[in-house]
């Protein structure tokens, strides 16, 4: 059961359900009226199993500095509850799985667009900016904006201008979110160095 479960923290479920959500809700206003719940589950599942695998492969880029890290020094690879390898693979099969589920009862144009979120956070982010610039949250935040037009494309088959604004009002929404924490960090510094007692 513990193997199952370092699997399923493996997949970082909580980032993936707030993904699934705001997929969702591209695929509500996508249409008037909803006409197949099967086809929304069905891309839901795929959209998660890629989701799922960016973020194993993210683990798996990154497991020494979660290692090295208090937040993320408990998740499985840190812990030694998988190997690299084994998460590898792991990654590798539900992703491709996730693809191939959009591909024959999608459409080709989620599936491509679910590859190159994959893509984007997997490697683009976890491998290259990570470690080229401090704004790597800011250019990689797109792909963990994508989910909307991700869900629109699976019922509607268009990238939709009603789409791509879904998706900049949740990239600049986590650039505002990110840019309150750091101005916050900031007042503790400040707090901590310049006492006003």
């Amino acid at each position: 059961m513990n193997l199952i479960k370092s699997y399923y923290l493996l997949c970082k479920p909580n980032v993936v359900y707030m993904m699934l959500i705001c997929a969702l809700v591209g695929m509500l206003l996508a249409e008037d009226t909803v006409s197949s719940i099967s086809t929304i589950l069905i891309a839901l599942f795929g959209i998660a199993l890629c989701s799922g695998s960016a973020a194993a492969i993210n683990q798996v880029i990154d497991r020494k500095a979660d290692a090295a890290m208090t937040r993320t020094d408990q998740r499985p690879l840190p812990q030694g509850e998988l190997s690299a390898f084994h998460a590898s693979c792991f990654a590798l099969v539900i992703g491709i799985f996730g693809a191939v589920i959009l591909y024959v009862f999608i459409n080709t144009l989620t599936m491509i667009l679910t590859l190159a979120s994959l893509i984007g956070y997997a490697f683009i982010y976890t491998v290259y900016l990570k470690r080229a610039t401090p704004q790597n949250i800011v250019i990689g935040g797109l792909a963990g904006a994508a989910p909307p037009l991700l869900g629109w494309a699976s019922i509607s088959n268009t990238i939709d201008p009603h789409a791509l604004l879904l998706v900049l009002i949740i990239f600049v929404w986590r650039k505002l979110i990110s840019l309150r924490l750091l101005f916050l960090w900031l007042q503790l510094c400040v707090h901590a160095l310049l006492p006003f007692n």
